[in-house]
């Protein structure tokens, strides 16, 4: 499984939604979403325990979304490693982070950071 990097575009994936509908990535990343391999209910109460208010997707496939992206997997149970990705509006990669266990995540500060950065050089 390849690895993302910067430049590339992000492969298209689709999962369902929690409250309904498809989540489809890379275009509903322009508005900002995540995605769990949990099941609707465990990630509807992190949704509504972290009042978030972007696109949030369930149920997805860890050997799938690791085969698009080159994210790692647990073998034990199975479930996919933290990855973070910062597109620009085309859907292209401007930051891919990849972790092979707890340390290495993106956070939302660093993203803020970025997204600042980008955008004071853009101007």
């Amino acid at each position: 499984m390849p690895l993302l990097h910067n430049g590339d575009a992000f492969p298209p994936l689709s999962i369902a939604k929690v409250g309904g509908g498809t989540l489809k990535l890379p275009d509903d990343l322009k508005k900002v979403a995540a995605m769990s391999v949990d099941d609707e209910g465990t990630t509807a109460v992190l949704v509504e325990k972290h009042r978030i208010h972007f696109p949030v997707g369930f149920g997805a496939a860890a050997d799938a979304v690791a085969a698009a992206t080159g994210a790692y997997v647990n073998a034990e149970p199975r479930y996919l490693q933290s990855t973070g990705f910062v597109l620009d509006p085309q859907g292209k990669i401007v930051t891919a982070v990849y972790s092979s266990g707890a340390i290495g995540r993106l956070v939302p500060e660093d993203v803020a950071g970025l997204v600042a950065y980008i955008k004071s050089k853009a101007h």
